[in-house]
C-alpha cells in the first residue's frame, strides 16, 4: 500500500530558496571598498612620513635630543664638581674620631658664595694656595676679627673659654696660638679634631686660612656605606 506524504509538512523544514547560502553582493562590495580606502590612507601616511621635510625634521629632533644629553653630561663632569659639589677623600687621621682615613665625603661649594663659614664647620681648603693640589680638611674654630689663644688644653676666643668637645684628645701643643692671635677680616683659625697629630693653624706652614683658599663645606659621608650620612 502506498503511503501518502503531506507535502506541506516536508517543505516546512527546508530553508527558503537561496536565502541562507548566497552572500549579499552589496555588502561584499562595501567591505572591499572600505579595505581599499584604509590601504590608500596607510599608503598616503607612509608617503607623507617619507617626505624630505619630515626626514629633516626627524633628524633635527634627534640631534637636539643628543645635544641636550651632551650638555647635561658636560655639566655633571665639569660644572658641578667645580662650582656646586664634589667628592673628596680623607687622607690621614687628623680628623679622628669624626672622620677617618679613606672615608669619602661630599663637599658643597654653593653656600660659601653667599655666606661665610661658621664656627665648627668642617671645611676643605688649600693651605698653600690654590695653585697647589694639596688640600686639608679641618674644623673652623675662630672667625675673622676674633682673637684666639690656647691656654693649656683650653681654647679662648676673645678671652672667653670656648666650650666644645670635638677634640679626640686634650691639646698638648699651642703653637702660634700660645699668645693671643688676632685674625684679619678674611682669616680663619682651624684645628683638626685629632689635636695630637693634626697639622693646622697652630703651625707656621699652615697658619691662618684665608677666605679665598676655602673650597667648601664637608656635609655628607658617602663611604663606607654603613656610615653613610651627615656628621657634626
Amino acid at each position: 500500500m502506498s503511503k501518502e506524504i503531506d507535502s506541506e509538512e516536508v517543505y516546512e523544514d527546508l530553508p527558503e530558496s537561496g536565502q541562507a547560502d548566497v552572500p549579499d553582493d552589496n555588502d561584499a562590495e562595501a567591505d572591499e571598498q572600505e579595505s581599499s580606502r584604509e590601504k590608500s590612507e596607510d599608503t598616503e601616511e607612509d608617503a607623507e612620513e617619507q617626505t624630505p621635510e619630515n626626514r629633516r625634521k626627524k633628524i633635527r629632533n634627534i640631534l637636539i635630543e643628543i645635544g641636550i644629553y651632551a650638555v647635561i653630561i658636560l655639566l655633571c663632569i665639569f660644572f658641578v664638581p667645580r662650582y656646586v659639589m664634589q667628592r673628596t677623600i680623607v687622607d690621614g687621621s687628623s680628623m679622628m674620631n669624626t672622620l677617618k682615613d679613606e672615608e669619602n665625603l661630599l663637599v658643597e661649594k654653593v653656600s660659601y658664595r653667599f655666606s661665610d663659614p661658621k664656627r665648627f664647620d668642617v671645611i676643605v681648603f688649600y693651605p698653600y694656595g690654590r695653585e697647589y693640589d694639596d688640600y686639608f680638611i679641618k674644623r673652623v674654630i675662630a672667625l675673622p676679627g676674633e682673637t684666639v689663644q690656647i691656654k693649656g688644653s683650653d681654647i679662648y676666643i676673645n678671652d672667653e673659654k670656648l666650650e666644645e668637645n670635638y677634640g679626640k684628645d686634650p691639646i698638648d701643643y699651642a703653637g702660634l696660638a700660645e699668645e693671643p692671635l688676632t685674625l684679619g677680616k678674611d682669616e680663619f683659625f682651624v684645628l683638626g679634631d685629632n689635636r695630637e697629630v693634626s697639622r693646622d693653624s697652630r703651625y707656621e706652614d699652615v697658619g691662618l686660612v684665608e677666605r679665598k683658599n676655602i673650597e667648601g663645606k664637608a656635609i655628607l659621608r658617602i663611604y663606607p656605606f654603613k656610615k653613610f650620612g651627615t656628621f657634626d
